[in-house]
């Protein structure tokens, strides 16, 4: 709970950082032109759901 408030504040930060940490994360054994396209397929995840996030 290093520098954070209280456990609600970490409680909160932690259950929307494991979602979206999800996206990010990838195979150790990849190669770089796989890492690019997966990197690419999921930064349009990402702005597609920011566009729904920020129309609300």
């Amino acid at each position: 709970m290093k520098r954070f408030k209280s456990a609600g504040q970490a409680q909160r930060f932690l259950s929307v950082h494991d979602r979206v940490g999800n996206l990010f994360r990838r195979p150790a054994n990849t190669n770089a032109a796989a890492h690019r396209t997966s990197r690419a397929q999921t930064f349009l995840a990402w702005n597609e759901v920011a566009a729904v996030a920020g129309g609300l």
